[in-house]
């Protein structure tokens, strides 16, 4: 099954020059849905990993799956002032604008390893957010796993410049 199939692309979204790589298309399949998480169960594997985290939203439709297969914590990685307890937050750009993710105080433990997924990495300034995230809450990142990649906007580059290992199931252009 080629997952790319199921990828919907729509121009000038969320703002003009930006093309959308929409995984809605993706999970409304059960095959391709299923196919993607065992996809990224099988990477996973690759990394040994105390816990998992994701992004809000489209993050948490992957890892909450792969947390209850692997049996392992999911850790929520929220907009701001969406968490009810005491947070780390970091501020960070996007390529259409700045956002603040937090993560519970008490979600990860000193030298936890905490494996990082998304359903997407463009310029990277999110994934290395939850980065930051995981170190200033004592953790490690163990490593990271996108659906996708958009290999010309060279965050997932940039995240194995700096030491991280990075799995990506399936690569298309930014633009």
């Amino acid at each position: 099954m080629n997952l790319k199939d199921f990828i919907r692309s729509i121009p000038d979204y969320p703002k003009k020059g930006i093309l959308f790589r929409d995984i809605t298309t993706l999970i409304k399949d059960e095959n391709a849905f299923s196919e993607t998480i065992n996809q990224i169960v099988e990477r996973s594997k690759k990394i040994e990993f105390d816990k998992i985290a994701a992004v809000e939203s489209r993050g948490f439709v992957f890892a909450s799956a792969i947390s209850y297969i692997v049996k392992k914590p999911f850790i929520m990685l929220r907009k701001k002032n969406k968490l009810p307890a005491d947070v780390h937050s970091i501020d960070f750009e996007l390529e259409y604008g700045t956002a603040t993710i937090e993560v519970h105080k008490d979600s990860i433990n000193k030298n936890d390893k905490v494996l990082i997924i998304d359903d997407l990495i463009a310029t990277g300034g999110t994934a290395e957010a939850a980065a930051k995230l995981v170190s200033v809450s004592g953790g490690k990142v163990a490593g990271f796993i996108f659906v996708i990649n958009l290999f010309d906007l060279s965050g997932s580059d940039n995240l194995v410049k700096k030491g991280y290992t990075v799995e990506n199931l399936i690569e298309f252009p930014g633009h």
